[in-house]
């Protein structure tokens, strides 16, 4: 039997739920990474030293190894969770299998769990663009993948990534060696990237943001269409009326067809044509395509600065990037930065002139109301006028993004804002009355959805201001 959610406003109040206490409270700089795959698993960084993973399918914790950070952990610590995987290789966009069958895919990796439910992406050789549910894999050295029976036999040729969650996590403090690490959930490892490129020092507070092609266990496609034609580096469908460079910076995914499985940065666009590095197989008249969030980029902001970097996860650099307009002002304490996918709203949802996928918006903190949002196509930041503006954030608040709602917890008061991006208007969201310890820096809030059909159920979890105390509630 489906579900359905028959709660209405006014005859439903809110209410807050207790769920497993967190198995170390929350201090200044823990934060928790939100992945969006299946089993929507939470990282909850502690420390330098300790880090959890909750579980919201069986509202469990489990400890894992610790992240080995470096550097003094607190205020500028943050992290974000890429929606694919490289297992413990890194600084690459794929892997290549061993060999294969019509129904298995031999890997190079030390695959440390049952990944049964989370799919693989097949980007090139044989079955090229197929996303497959992993049925199965051994555990251990070159672990066997197994899928459903395709037509053509897996191989040595196979090129593929896996959608599994993988964490990345920036520390605080004076940066070194292993103050940048991911932690990759397939193969339950630690590895550290490179720092070279963010500022020596991080403190204050910081947000790292990702803007990953799938979205809550699906790919989230801005635009959908097939190739009327192509070239070496364009890919064409005559008729799209596209807005020019509205898609720089995002992706491009063949999803069918010629060239089936490839994936390249969109570096400039006129009303119907793409432009992206070289392809390895020019598209054709045959090919399918979906425009995308970037897999490959990450966003950090904050550190009492008005600069802005972007890691590029396949070629493990930072860079600073150089916005046309500079941000206002320096984000600080109780700052926010969340990348806007899916705002329920018809002018948001327009392919012609997208605003879904093409910005980051992040309050500035600092006991200010100040709201900015940053342009990804046109690498540049402006101001946001809203209603009423007059609530302000500082240490301690909490925020969590879902559909165009941004849900913020005030400092340690308990309560709660629904700031509407669409309508730019803070709306109130009641107040939760469960006391809280003393208010630290770091963004402990997320959200989870129950899907059932075509029925979803969405809630906002919160770990409160020093403390174990998770609670949650639903939305109505």
């Amino acid at each position: 039997m489906a579900t359905t959610n028959g709660n209405r406003k006014i005859l439903d109040l809110k209410r807050w739920e207790f769920c497993a206490p967190a198995p170390s409270a929350s201090a200044a700089g823990t934060f928790i990474v939100s992945s969006r795959n299946f089993r929507q698993q939470q990282l909850y960084i502690v420390s330098n030293t300790v880090a959890a993973i909750y579980n919201p399918s069986e509202d469990g914790w489990v400890n894992i190894a610790s992240p080995a950070l470096a550097g003094t952990f607190g205020a500028g610590a943050s992290g974000t969770a890429g929606a694919w995987s490289t297992g413990a290789t890194v600084g690459v966009a794929s892997l290549t299998a061993t060999a294969g069958t019509t129904s298995t895919i031999t890997t190079n990796q030390t695959l440390a769990r049952d990944l049964r439910g989370y799919k693989i992406h097949i980007l090139a050789g044989p079955n090229n663009g197929l996303v497959l549910d992993i049925v199965s894999n051994t555990v251990g050295a070159n672990a066997v993948i197994t899928v459903a029976t395709q037509a053509s036999a897996f191989s040595a040729s196979t090129i593929y990534r896996l959608l599994t969650p993988r964490f990345y996590v920036v520390g605080a403090g004076t940066l070194a060696a292993g103050s940048f690490r991911v932690y990759d959930y397939a193969t339950n490892t630690w590895t550290t990237l490179s720092q070279t490129g963010l500022p020596a020092t991080i403190g204050t507070d910081g947000k790292m943001v990702a803007t990953p092609s799938i979205v809550d266990g699906a790919f989230k496609s801005f635009a959908t269409g097939t190739a009327t034609s192509a070239t070496a580096t364009t890919l064409v469908q005559t008729g799209k009326t596209w807005t020019a460079s509205q898609w720089i910076n995002s992706q491009v995914r063949i999803t069918g067809g010629t060239g089936s499985g490839q994936i390249r940065t969109i570096t400039a666009n006129t009303a119907d044509t793409l432009t992206v590095a070289t392809w390895t197989i020019t598209p054709d008249a045959t090919s399918t395509y979906a425009i995308e969030g970037n897999d490959n980029f990450l966003y950090y902001m904050g550190n009492n600065a008005v600069t802005l970097y972007r890691y590029d996860i396949t070629a493990n650099t930072w860079s600073t990037l150089s916005p046309g307009v500079a941000r206002g002002g320096a984000p600080t304490t109780g700052m926010s930065g969340h990348w806007v996918h899916s705002a329920d709203a018809a002018d948001w949802n327009n392919e012609s002139l997208i605003l879904n996928g093409r910005y980051i918006y992040s309050f500035r903190g600092a006991g200010g109301a100040l709201l900015d949002r940053y342009d990804i196509a046109g690498n540049s930041w402006a101001a946001i006028t809203y209603s009423p503006s007059t609530e302000t954030f500082t240490t301690g608040t909490k925020y969590s993004l879902h559909n165009g709602i941004l849900y913020i917890q005030k400092e340690v008061t308990g309560r709660w804002f629904a700031y509407d991006i669409v309508r730019s208007e803070m709306f109130p969201w009641g107040t939760m009355l469960y006391p809280q310890g003393a208010a630290v820096i770091g963004d402990t809030a997320f959200d989870v959805i129950y899907e059932d059909g075509a029925t979803d159920i969405f809630y906002v979890y919160v770990l409160l201001n020093t403390s174990t105390v998770l609670l949650r509630q639903m939305v109505i």
